[in-house]
């Protein structure tokens, strides 16, 4: 079993940055790629940015490409989340997953989830 708990979320002014963090617990951190997705009320949750199992790798949607940067640190089973230059578009509930293959943005491809963090950018 594995538990992620995010954090960092909250109300920021468009323009302004946040920093989300991904704990992970209960197996090898290190052992897949970690993914960033968010949904917005009304809408299907879709993918934000994947790291692969070493850091060596990222991939973005096209929304967060030059804004947003995925890392982690596998010493501290710990994934984050750079925000920057928030949009009011990019509110949404933010969650973190995890998956044991290499490298993935497919919702599907995640096996474990967190309870997700919110993201809030007024205008």
């Amino acid at each position: 079993q594995v538990q992620l708990v995010e954090s960092g979320g909250g109300l920021v002014q468009a323009g302004g940055s946040l920093r989300l963090s991904c704990a992970a617990s209960g197996r090898t951190f290190s052992s897949g790629a970690m993914g960033w997705f968010r949904q917005a009320p009304g809408k299907e949750r879709e993918f934000v940015a994947t790291i692969n199992m070493r850091g060596s790798v990222t991939y973005y949607a096209h929304s967060a490409e030059g804004r947003f940067t995925i890392s982690r640190d596998n010493a501290k089973n710990t994934v984050f989340l750079q925000m920057n230059s928030l949009k009011p578009e990019d509110t949404a509930t933010y969650y973190c997953a995890s998956t044991f293959i290499e490298l993935a943005t497919q919702r599907d491809s995640y096996d474990y989830w967190g309870q997700g963090t919110q993201v809030t950018v007024s205008s």
